[in-house]
Parts: C-alpha cells; sequence; structure tokens
C-alpha cells in the first residue's frame, strides 16, 4: 500500500517538519547559493569592477548599451542605469519567483513539508499582485536591451576592420543566444502572443499568425527553468571572461 506523505503549514514540529526521506531541501541549498553567488558578483562588477568591462571588440553584458557622457561622475558607469532591466525582469520571473519563494522564504519550502508561516496566503499582497504586470512591462523593457547584446555579438567579430573569431566572439555568442532563449520562454511573452484566444482559426485579423507564434514561443518556454539558470551563469561567465582578458590574466585565442 502506498504510503501518504502528510505535512500541514505551521505544523507543531516547526518548519521542516515531514515524512519524506529524500533530500528535500537541496534544491533550495542550491538555488540559494547560485542567486546570492551571482548577486555578488554582478554588485561587484557593476560598481568595484567597472575598469575592466572591454578587451577588444568584446563588451561586457552588465554594460550594454555602453554610454557614459563626459559631464557624469567618476565611478559612475552604464551598469547603473541598465542593470535595473534584466534584474526586475529576473526578480518578477514566474519561475524565479517560485524559486526565490521556496528558497529565501520556505512559502512553499517543498511538496509536503512544513512552511514557517501558519497559513498560506499565497501572492496576496500588493507588490506581489502588481508582479506579473511589472514583470510584462520588464519583458518590453528587456527585449531592448536584448538587441544590444546582439549587436555586440555581431561587433564581437570585427577585429580592427577585419572579420575575425576568437574565444570571447564565441561566449559572446553563446551568451546572448541563451538569453533570447529565456526571454523568448517568457511566459508573459507567450501569453501576450497567443492569450485569450480560445480558436486561433476563428480569430479575426492575424489568426494564424498568432498561432504559429504561440507554438514557436512555447518551444522555448516548455524548457524555461534550463534557460534561466543557463543564461543566468553565461552572463556571470562572460563578464568573468572579458574582465580576465582585460587584465591580462588570460589571453583571448584567435581562431583567424
Amino acid at each position: 500500500m502506498k504510503e501518504t506523505l502528510t505535512a500541514r503549514v505551521g505544523a507543531p514540529g516547526g518548519f521542516g517538519t515531514t515524512e519524506r526521506r529524500d533530500p528535500w531541501w537541496l534544491e533550495s541549498v542550491l538555488v540559494v547559493v547560485a542567486l546570492l553567488a551571482f548577486i555578488a558578483y554582478s554588485t561587484w562588477a557593476a560598481f568595484w569592477g567597472s575598469d575592466a568591462y572591454a578587451y577588444g571588440p568584446y563588451l561586457s553584458p552588465f554594460f550594454s548599451p555602453y554610454f557614459r557622457p563626459a559631464w557624469w561622475p567618476p565611478g559612475w558607469t552604464t551598469a547603473l542605469f541598465v542593470l535595473w532591466i534584466p534584474l526586475g525582469f529576473r526578480a518578477s520571473c514566474y519561475y524565479y519567483r517560485r524559486a526565490y519563494y521556496r528558497a529565501f522564504f520556505g512559502s512553499p519550502s517543498a511538496c509536503a513539508v512544513s512552511e514557517p508561516q501558519r497559513s498560506y496566503t499565497g501572492e496576496t499582497g500588493l507588490i506581489a499582485r502588481w508582479l506579473p504586470i511589472m514583470h510584462r512591462w520588464f519583458l518590453y523593457l528587456s527585449l531592448i536591451v536584448l538587441v544590444w547584446l546582439w549587436i555586440d555579438a555581431i561587433k564581437a567579430f570585427d577585429f580592427d576592420g577585419h572579420v575575425g573569431v576568437g574565444v570571447g566572439t564565441i561566449v559572446m555568442l553563446v551568451n546572448v543566444a541563451l538569453l533570447s532563449f529565456f526571454t523568448l520562454g517568457c511566459h508573459a511573452l507567450r501569453s501576450a502572443v497567443g492569450g485569450n484566444q480560445r480558436c486561433f482559426s476563428c480569430a479575426h485579423g492575424g489568426g494564424n499568425t498568432r498561432y504559429h507564434a504561440w507554438r514557436f514561443v512555447t518551444r522555448f518556454t516548455e524548457n524555461h527553468k534550463l534557460w534561466a539558470w543557463l543564461s543566468l551563469f553565461s552572463v556571470g561567465l562572460t563578464d568573468l571572461y572579458i574582465r580576465l582578458c582585460a587584465m591580462g590574466i588570460i589571453h583571448d585565442i584567435r581562431f583567424f
């Protein structure tokens, strides 16, 4: 007879009370470590590591699009005015909200595991109710930033007026591809292109086009979690690679 696992919100046993014997806490620990590591590194890169953001035709994604008027105070960089867009996009993302709700707030901790709260309220707070709306606006802004990142990836083939390919070129190209997969897999984008439609063939004006756009976006949405993590790691690693090259710690290999 199959055993039933039980746990109650705010159970007498306290947070983490469960009959589960598997390492249910492991995913939350990994999420906490990964997110804190990325936040720490990106904050350092944006505020204190801004003197090594470019190398040859390579530009760190943290500083794209790059602009710095002469009248700006020393230490001010593009990152201070651009990073809030991808940060807001990820912080309001449906998957990331699930991940950090569980990892940082234990809401819910895991299936059949007691929570620290006495009752489950879900996303009933004022900010939480506005997050889906904010996410859609961050999506539109992120699409603009993504275009600039593709421009930077194309410029990474230009070595003093000659077309070339280096390790950094490939790194930047892979990074922007992963960011594109993550953005295209956004649930808000899927809703925007195909939402509120019960019958695409019955829709007036572009129903067939919306259907194909919805199918295209759905292919990325199905692996949204994978693209979310791969793109997060790729952004940090791309900045790190360019930074190490700019500091002379490693040398970029040119293929041609």
